[in-house]
């Protein structure tokens, strides 16, 4: 069998995935001169037009179980369709964690498209299934935000905590909604000096990522654990913080490369007060460019009460 280019599209039901996957292959851009097998796991209230899917040489198939999505059943679908790509409607109720593809199926890219209105009832009621869908998505789309404007900082926190490199974007009726959030932000940017503690800390990784130069000029102070990378170049460590992303098992360390003098004769998970000033450069092992801190001083400190972050 050849290699199968595969489209995941995740979300809940009703969140938007037909819409999405409709308007997609009627893109010029998305037409391939072979066959779309396009796979169903779920039929929510919009229903795919059949002249759409004639005029774009599409398949649908519909698999209602869990438990046929297997290997076997996505081999034996492919011999008989024998498309040139592949898109998965993906049922959200079902634990993306157990999605096994057959051997030549290769995901091509990974996009969950949620509701901004009933968001926060799935992150509250079922975020291991939300996780595990938008972990390895590689876009997450947030539509219907017309009244949830206020709260998109949040949400965009609460998906950046559990998939630190996805683009995220909001929707409203009139298409996408600028990201704009200084406004929510835990601190005063007008001021030279940025103090963060355990509340702030993680809102400043993350917004640091997208806009470093908001920090840009800045005296930026921090209690953080030194971590201190194998094959990091000389001078550079990291400090960061432990942060809780979805539960307790899954915990991830946030930090950016730090230059500094000295950093030799730091000790691995002391924890220290950083004061420094950021920039944006080249770094390899960030493979492009990045956040970089640049320490103006390093002072050692006892391990605050709260050691651990966690994302509201």
């Amino acid at each position: 069998m050849k290699n199968q280019s595969v489209y995941m599209i995740n979300g809940f039901l009703e969140a938007g995935k037909s819409e999405f996957i409709s308007f997609t292959i009627a893109q010029p851009y998305f037409k391939i001169k072979g066959k779309t097998l396009l796979l169903v796991c779920e039929e929510g209230e919009v229903e795919y037009d059949p002249e759409l899917l004639r005029q774009t040489n599409t398949e649908l198939v519909v698999i209602d179980n869990e438990e046929d999505f297997s290997t076997s059943t996505l081999s034996g679908i492919e011999r008989r369709v024998k498309p040139d790509r592949i898109i998965i409607e993906w049922n959200g109720i079902w634990n993306y964690k157990n999605c096994k593809l057959p051997w030549n199926w290769k995901i091509e890219q990974q996009i969950t498209v949620i509701d901004g209105a009933t968001f926060p009832m799935y992150y509250t009621n079922m975020k291991s299934l939300l996780a595990e869908m938008i972990r390895k998505s590689e876009l997450i789309i947030f539509n219907r935000c017309d009244t949830v404007r206020e709260e998109l900082p949040s949400y965009r926190r609460n998906v950046k905590a559990v998939n630190q490199t996805a683009d995220v974007v909001f929707e409203d009726a009139n298409g996408e909604i600028d990201e704009i959030f200084e406004e929510d932000l835990p601190y005063d940017l007008s001021k030279d000096e940025i103090v963060l503690d355990e509340n702030s800390y993680g809102i400043w990784y993350l917004d640091c990522m997208d806009h470093p130069e908001r920090y840009f000029g800045k005296r930026l102070v921090m209690q953080t654990m030194i971590m201190k990378p194998a094959n990091f170049p000389k001078g550079y460590f990291v400090p960061g913080r432990m942060a809780m992303t979805c539960c307790a098992e899954d915990m991830a360390f946030l930090g950016y490369a730090c230059k500094y003098e000295k950093a030799e004769e730091l000790k691995e998970k002391d924890w220290v007060v950083v004061t420094a000033t950021l920039t944006k450069e080249y770094f390899e092992d960030y493979k492009g460019e990045g956040p970089v801190l640049h320490a103006i001083s390093v002072e050692k400190s006892r391990e605050p009460k709260n050691a651990v972050i966690s994302f509201s």
